[in-house]
């Protein structure tokens, strides 16, 4: 049975990255009620500046003051950093403190804290909110942004019951419906059902911008190309790090959509109407019955 909130006041929460997913974080413990204080670790003044402007944040410290005065760390920076953070943080993490993190990949991230972090990784319970936006930046951040979302987290062995618990409230605090799976089961679903979509949406607004007629083409977009894109707008340096933290699975997933594309290029080649149908309506139906689940 999971735990809801174990403790009602969660002390000062530090956010390492205070983006779409770190600000809206900040706004949505405020309004919970469950944090004395929330600090705010940044590479840019003018995004902690937007933080702290419109309330996400109550002050900003560097990623050593955080660790020395936060009961809660969550590192909501691209996946590729959390190693330098977890390098910084480890002399002067607290025993009292626990980290956590909203990385879209989560082997890479576990493999770095395991040998950054040491004895103390037992500290560290990752995590993956299901949550976001095709914009980034504090100024993207919505309160609700968890509210009905899923959160996966990916236990340690060395995580006791007490400390998950209290990690799986915290998520639970911001409206999140909270998960728990195994680190490869979550890189290889993800590796589907996120990483894929949004290497495909780059990609078609590369191959369109590489086009001759480029400005013709995104003269004349429609609803249809502007939904298949619109995560094309999310963080560049997020998603090239998510594809290198999940090389394996992302490309395992990437030869079998190019599998499917080439027997679609087939069928069409060959004027194979039929065929076309049947795949279509098989996709067609699954993505009704998404809608319906």
């Amino acid at each position: 049975m999971t735990i809801i909130n174990p403790k009602s006041n969660y002390g000062t929460v530090s956010i390492v990255g205070v983006g779409l997913i770190g600000a809206s974080l900040g706004l949505a413990l405020k309004k919970a009620g469950v944090v004395t204080k929330v600090l705010g670790v940044g590479r840019s003044k003018e995004n902690l500046d937007q933080a702290q402007k419109m309330a996400a944040i109550d002050g900003v410290v560097d990623l050593v003051e955080a660790a020395k005065q936060s009961e809660v760390i969550v590192l909501c920076m691209p996946v590729a950093q959390m190693r330098a953070a977890f390098e910084v943080i480890e002399p002067h993490l607290e025993p009292r403190t626990m980290i956590t993190d909203a990385g879209s990949t989560k082997g890479d991230v576990i493999l770095a804290a395991k040998e950054v972090l040491g004895k103390k990784v037992c500290q560290f319970v990752p995590a993956h909110p299901i949550a976001g936006g095709a914009q980034h930046g504090a100024s993207a951040a919505k309160v609700d942004l968890f509210q009905g979302k899923q959160t996966i987290i990916c236990p340690l062995q060395e995580n006791s019951p007490e400390d998950i618990a209290l990690i799986i409230g915290f998520w639970e605090s911001v409206g999140s419906a909270v998960k728990k799976i195994g680190s490869v089961q979550h890189d290889a679903i993800y590796a589907a059902v996120s990483h894929l979509p949004h290497l495909l949406s780059y990609a078609l607004m590369a191959s369109v911008l590489n086009s001759e007629d480029a400005d013709q083409k995104l003269g004349h977009v429609g609803a249809g190309f502007k939904d298949f894109t619109r995560i094309a707008a999310s963080s560049p340096e997020m998603w090239r790090d998510i594809c290198l933290g999940n090389r394996a699975a992302i490309l395992k997933e990437l030869d079998q959509y190019l599998l499917i594309v080439t027997h679609m290029r087939k069928l069409i080649a060959e004027g194979d109407g039929a065929g076309l149908e049947k795949l279509f309506n098989q996709a067609s139906k699954a993505r009704q019955d998404l809608d319906g689940a």
